[in-house]
């Protein structure tokens, strides 16, 4: 069975021989680096009742723990990634009536 490539992957394939080794110390850096920055920290969070209840209705309803979908939105806030709907919609209704 052959495997599809996506066009990021296609593009590393047709240009294979721009690409080089880098050297093992550089490697180990990068990996150090990349490993720093998957570490996880617990920490205590104070939340309002409401708040917390309805986060683990979500969770449930999306088939997560409720902690791993408050990392996920934090990690999506923190990351310019988290979108506010409200705010597209109003976008959108302004765009059509410009």
């Amino acid at each position: 069975m052959k495997t599809k490539l996506d066009k990021y992957e296609d593009e590393i394939e047709r240009n294979i021989s721009k690409y080089s080794s880098i050297h093992e110390g550089t490697k180990k850096i990068i990996e150090n680096i990349i490993s720093k920055a998957n570490e996880t920290k617990s920490i205590s969070l104070r939340l309002k009742n409401f708040d917390l209840d309805q986060l683990k209705q979500r969770a449930k309803a999306e088939g997560l723990p409720y902690q791993t979908l408050l990392s996920s939105i934090v990690h999506k806030f923190v990351t310019d990634q988290l979108v506010d709907k409200r705010s597209i919609v109003k976008s959108i209704e302004l765009l059509k009536t410009s």
